[in-house]
Formats: C-alpha cells, structure tokens, sequence
C-alpha cells in the first residue's frame, strides 16, 4: 500500500501531521477535561518524534513510526465503525495509502496477496493538472470548479470487479509555497483554462515542485459498484457499432458480472419476430443466445413453455428458473429446460425487452450454479432494463433504416451525385409540416444537362432464346411420345393412339419454326392433357410408371417443363450482365471523382447505361464542356474494355453468345425530371423526348440503302447527328488507337430514318481484342475466334 513519491508533480507531497496535532493542542486547552486529557496524551506520544510533525518524504518512516501515527489518527479512525468504514489515511491524487480501517483492509485481502489499489481514472498529465487547479484554489484563491469523482476498482476473492468511489477530507494539509512558485495572474489563469490538455503550459505557469502539500487527506470510500455497472451498461448500449464490436459482449458480460456480484454468469440475447412468432439470433460478434443454442430462428411455442411463454410474450415479466435441473427432471427435459441443461446452465432470468407493449426480444442471464440467479435478484434488472429496451429501439430503428437504405441502393437507388438536391427538398418538406402546412415533395428537375448513352448488347439474343427453347421442346414432346407409344402398344386403347398423334403435330410444327404462340399451346397442352393420363399411367402398371417417372425426373420443378437448354441460355446472359455490369460500375467510380454526374445502368440482354452532365448536377463544383469532352472519351474507352471482359468470358459460356456495342451522341443539352410515380428520371419536354425515341430504336437501324444492321460483332458504332460530333469522335478514336483499342478499320455509314427521325450517321471502328488482362498481344474479332476455338 506504501509507495514512493517521485512523481513529477506541480506539488511535493511532503507527510506531515502537523495540522492534526495543532488541533488536538486546541482540544488540550479546552474544558472537557476527558478529551483533554486524551490530546494531552497524543501530544506528549509525538513529541519524542518531531519529525512527524515538521514533515517526511521517506515513506518507510510510516512504517517505523506505525504505532504512534496510528494513535495520532485513532479519533478520525473509530474503532467502534472500522468494520463498516471503508476509509484510508492518504496521499491527494497518489497511491500512497496508510493507516486504513478493517474493511478496507479486508477488501485488499479478498483481492490478493500482491494487490495495490490504483486510481483508475487518473492517468499522467492529468493528475499534474488537477493538482494545479488545487493550488490555484487553495493558495492563489481562484474559484476554479475541480470537483471530479475518482475511483477505485478492485475485485472480490470470486474476481468479480468491484468499484469505489473515493471522496477527499483536506482538513489537515497545507499547501505552501517554494522558490520556484510564479505569479500567477488572471490572464495567465485564463490561458490555462483555454488550454485544458496542455500539459507544458501547465507546467510553464506551475513547474514541477513549485509547492509542498504538508499533510495528508481521510480518503473516504463507497461502494458504488451498482451504479457503477449500470453507468457502463448505458454506455455500452449507447456506443454506435455494437454489433461490429468484436469486444461489446464480453465487455457488457464482465459488466453484468460486477452488476450482480457473481462471477460465473452469462449474458445472451435473442430477437422476436412478432410478424412470424419466431425467436432469431442477434448476427453479430460474439453475440449468443442460450434458448437457440447456435441455431437459427425457431418457433416461439416450440422452444418456450407455456409458462415461460406466458411470461414473456404475455405477461412482459421476468421469467426465472433457480435451479434448472430440477425443472429439467419434473418436464422430462421439455423446452427450454433441455437444450439449457445441456449446455450446463443451472440456473436463469429471462428478462423481456419490450416496448409499449411490444415484446422486441429477451435478453438471457445464465450461470452453470443452481440457485444463484432467482426471482429476488431478477428484480435488480428493474434498473437496467429501460437502458436496454431504449438501445433496442434506437438499433432496430437503426436496422430498419439501413434496410431502407440497401433497399434504395439495390432497386431505387437515388444516385450519389443528385442525392443533395432530394436532401434539400426532404429539408423543405419538414419545415412545411413542422410549419403546419400541406406538405409535398416537389418535382425534381435538373435543367441543360448533356446525355450520353451506350449499350452492349447480346447479338441475335431473340434467336438464341427461341432456339433453346426449341430445342427443350422438342426434348420433352420426344419423351412424352416414347411413353405414349409404350402404352398403346400395351393397352391398344385409341384414346392413347389419338394423344401420340396430337403429340407428333406438335413436335412436326416446331422443327423447322417455333412460333410465337407455340411455347404456350405446348405448355397448356401438355399441363392440361398430358399430365392427368400419365398420373393414371403411374397407378395402372409398374413398367409404365418407371417411364414417366423417367421422363419426369427431367421436368424443372419451377417452370413444370424441360428447361436444359433455356437454362444454358439464361445462364450466359446473367454472367455476362454480371460481369459487364461489374465493368461498368468500378469505372464509374474512377469517372465520378473527375466530375459528378448522373448515372444509371440496367440489365436486359446486355447491359444499358445513361449518364447526364451538366452545371445544375454539381453542387459545388463548376462545370466547363471539357468534363463531357472528358466523359465521352472515357465512355468510348470503357465500352471497349467492356467489349474484351466480354469476348475473354465468352469460352466459359454454357452459349457462346455474341456482343456488339453502341454509342449515341446528342448535341445539345436537355432537362431530365424525376418521375416519383416510376422513381426515375426521364428527359423532360416534348422536344426532348425525340432523343428517347431514337435510343429505343437505333440498335435495329440498317444501313442506308442495304439490308445490313448498324450494330455489328467486332465494332463499335457511334451514332450522331453533327459533323462537329463526327469530328471530335474521330479524334478520340485515332488518340485511342495509339493506346491499342482500334485498327485502322474506320468506316462512316448514313442510316435509314428511323419514325420520325431522320438525318443520322454512324462511325463504325473496330475493335481490338486482348485473350486475357495480362496478354500484350491484341486480334481483331474474327481472329480473336480463331484464338478461342484453338
């Protein structure tokens, strides 16, 4: 307990009992000739010791002068209380401890043989400043407010954290000046207060050793280890990030742990879902639940009693179990007995966490010794529990909002660069309603905006689709005729030969053309007709319910028909919108942080992009035409990287499926409008719908005068209107040429008008292709087939 004083400190600690014994000299004169006598007594005890008096810094004195300090002290330590008191003779904001009654004493026993108690929340640097403010109170007179509680955290002998709080009785120091003390004035006071974590400008006005404490203090302790863990459990709660915490539960089991005073329990959680009456798991670190045991979700009245879901769900009152193997025993190990036995709990409070009457969740304390948790010491959790359900209503709020936000980002997402401008009418939206008006969300519109639009997309995806689907057909009539046949050739009834036959038409109209009607007259004929004959087939005869059951297995249980070769067809194309899309969306971060715009993309058999550029977008940032000069290059090179990732992904297609790129370039700006009906924007005015009409239409434009197609495989084709735009593409496509997009390959092509659009050119480069992200070596499209049949 007795420690050395070389901190370096504004003040020198220097042990005295000075101010002690100058009051028991008071008590000496005085007429109570008892307590007179008893200082007298004191006194003349010191006075063959002067140095406890003039004062010491060699703390092995208090050792050597044991005794006669502790009779000095006998009326401050009263042994009538020393049982009950927690109280020490110390050192101000030291660890320097003697002279401290039985409890105390006591208490650093239970904590260990080589245990010293420590101010927990006093660290250097901050003990050199509160010592300065003392000095500036108490010598220099300024009326500084230093009152800050200190504590000591010590354990019990079961470990168990307890806390206490430590309060000052300054009656017998003095705080005196040395050389080294400085003039202190108000502006210097002032420069101190505006400096509060400085500790060289503390130091500067304050040096070390600047002072002498002569004295000591009566260190009074309570224990505040209740209010302690309740603080702390509203600080745990409170903390943001509980759940990415890896430290949160343990830390809030230790704090249980002192809360309770048992240092063999456990905490868990576990989440209600009202909607479906299930029990859920709380994903995150670390974070169990007793009654799940590491499973997922479970029905309410499959892991609950009825008395405990009584309890809970009904009642929203604590539900304990004192000694859980007995209860285990008398229910023959019925829930939630059973699967808590198994796991060593022997005892456990079930508190609810429920909010106006709705149950949120139940939060689970366990411990593997029977009776130590009960129905008395639940009702401690009366403190808590508000702490817990307002942390539960703040999370789930939290969880609902972050589920909105995945939600917005994944299906309608409001873009990054317009998200101010909703920010801005959500803000006048709530002043009209705190205002007590109607409220409304206006419309949104950003006004002489630049387009840009490209696509990539699957060639001849219509014919690929209906040869797969086909192929499943003709598939499925196959197996069906094979089962039929079988069955007129053993039972000879004609209402079977007349199916065959009405089955052999339909596998005769689709070989050489599936038509658009044909899927579904199949689809009907079959589910209607076919289906209910072969369910009588399966109960009539052994051999023939083998064969349908065979022809079965091969029917996809989703669309209730063969689905090989449409699945292979759906499948290249999910792979490829995803690996296009992946493209897409990581250079559009790259594009943004040139200069904010707007951007949109979406998957059909290929992958569609939107952007818009203009001033209105940018909220802070002043835009020039070089950002869409810009924008257009890096789209035109982007759409080329797209075009390789494409043809490097195409040998590990279940359908080798074929791409080819479009570009449209319009001139002029336009104004785009967000249509809260469909949550999107739209180009907004009737003459700009003009552009709208030539981006549905343009990739099944042909070449004027010829019954080519604009869009090929191998090239990429710009559409424009201007021979300004004809001209800076031009340049573009020659500056990217030299980087190792295009050959030399560069054709300029008039296009039939489109409805109501006329006057339209095309440039068609072509591309070239890398095998892979790391080959140097470059192919033109139709070597690059070549490269990929070798």
């Amino acid at each position: 307990m007795i420690k050395t004083l070389d901190k370096l400190m504004p003040i020198k600690h220097v042990i005295s009992f000075n101010k002690l014994l100058m009051h028991y000299e008071e008590i000496e004169k005085g007429d109570d000739t008892f307590l007179s006598a008893r200082a007298s007594h004191i006194l003349k005890s010191q006075e063959p010791f002067p140095v406890l008096r003039d004062g010491f810094t060699d703390v092995s004195l208090l050792q050597k002068h044991r005794d006669i300090i502790k009779m000095i002290l006998q009326d401050t330590f009263s042994e009538v209380l020393t049982g009950n008191e927690i109280k020490v003779a110390s050192l101000p904001y030291n660890n320097v401890i003697f002279n401290s009654s039985k409890r105390f004493q006591n208490i650093l026993r239970d904590a260990g043989k080589d245990y010293e108690p420590s101010i927990s929340n006093i660290d250097n640097g901050n003990d050199y400043i509160m010592a300065c403010i003392v000095i500036l109170n108490f010598y220099y007179g300024y009326k500084l407010d230093f009152r800050k509680p200190f504590f000591y955290n010590i354990p019990d002998k079961n470990g168990v954290m307890h806390h206490y709080r430590i309060l000052y009785n300054a009656d017998f120091l003095e705080i005196l000046p040395t050389e080294k003390a400085k003039k202190i004035t108000r502006k210097d006071v002032d420069e101190l207060l505006a400096n509060p974590d400085n500790v060289a400008l503390w130091m500067e006005k304050l040096p070390p050793g600047s002072f002498i404490s002569k004295g000591f203090v009566i260190s009074n302790m309570f224990d505040v280890t209740t209010e302690h863990s309740i603080s702390q459990i509203k600080s745990q709660l409170i903390a943001s990030d509980k759940r990415g915490n890896e430290n949160f539960i343990d830390d809030l089991q230790e704090i249980f742990r002192s809360f309770f005073r048992l240092p063999d329990i456990e905490v868990g959680f576990v989440v209600y879902n009202s909607r479906d009456n299930l029990l859920e798991p709380v994903y995150g670190n670390n974070v169990k639940s007793f009654i799940l045991n590491g499973n997922g979700a479970a029905e309410c009245k499959d892991i609950l009693c009825e008395d405990s879901y009584s309890k809970l769900l009904n009642e929203s009152s604590y539900f304990t179990i004192p000694n859980l193997e007995e209860f285990n025993k008398a229910t023959n190990g019925a829930a939630p007995y059973e699967v808590l036995n198994k796991q060593g709990v022997k005892s456990v409070i079930f508190a609810p966490i429920a909010s106006d009457g709705e149950l949120l969740g139940v939060l689970e304390v366990v411990s593997n010794k029977k009776n130590v948790l009960n129905g008395v010491n639940a009702n401690r959790l009366d403190d808590i529990m508000p702490f817990i359900v307002s942390a539960v209503v703040r999370s789930k709020n939290e969880e609902e909002n972050y589920i909105d936000a995945i939600i917005q980002n994944e299906c309608t997402s409001v873009h990054s660069s317009v998200y101010w401008r909703f920010r801005e009418e959500a803000k006048f939206f709530i002043k009209d309603q705190l205002e007590g008006l109607q409220p409304s969300f206006k419309e949104i519109t950003f006004k002489d905006v630049f387009p840009l639009y490209g696509q990539i997309d699957i060639k001849d995806s219509s014919k690929a689709r209906n040869d797969a689907i086909q192929k499943d057909l003709l598939i499925q009539l196959t197996q069906i005729s094979k089962v039929l046949e079988n069955t007129w050739e053993k039972y000879k009834l004609p209402v079977y030969e007349e199916l065959l036959f009405r089955v052999t038409n339909h596998l005769d109209s689709i070989k050489e053309m599936l038509y658009t009607n044909s899927e579904q007259s199949i689809f009907d004929f079959v589910q209607d007709e076919i289906v209910p004959v072969f369910n009588h087939i399966k109960n009539l005869d052994k051999d023939l319910e083998k064969k349908v059951i065979e022809y079965e297995s091969g029917i996809d249980l989703e669309t209730n028909s063969y689905y090989d070769h449409r699945k292979q067809y759906d499948d290249s194309v999910t792979l490829i919108n995803k690996k296009l899309a992946s493209v897409l969306d990581k250079k559009q971060v790259e594009a943004q942080e040139m200069f904010p715009h707007y951007f949109e993309r979406y998957k059909t058999d290929g992958v569609e992009h939107n952007m818009y550029v203009g001033a209105s977008i940018s909220q802070d940032k002043e835009y020039n035409n070089i950002y869409l000069n810009n924008l257009r290059l890096w789209q035109l090179q982007v759409m080329c990287e797209m075009e390789n990732r494409h043809y490097q992904l195409k040998k590990e297609l279940p359908v080798p499926l074929d791409a080819a790129s479009l570009i449209l370039v319009h001139n002029s700006s336009l104004s785009i409008r967000f249509r809260m009906d469909e949550k999107k924007f739209d180009v907004d005015g009737t003459y700009n719908a003009r552009y709208e009409v030539i981006k549905k239409r343009i990739d099944k434009s042909y070449i004027r005068g010829t019954s080519e197609r604009l869009t090929q495989t191998g090239k990429i084709s710009i559409v424009y209107s201007q021979k300004k735009d004809e001209l800076e593409y031009l340049r573009y496509i020659k500056f990217l040429k030299s980087k190792g997009y295009f050959t030399d390959k560069v054709e300029i092509v008039e296009l039939e008008g489109l409805q109501g659009v006329s006057g339209l050119k095309a440039i068609r480069a072509e591309i070239l292709y890398k095998t892979d992200k790391s080959s140097k070596k470059t192919y033109t499209y139709s070597d690059l087939m070549e490269e990929l049949k070798e």
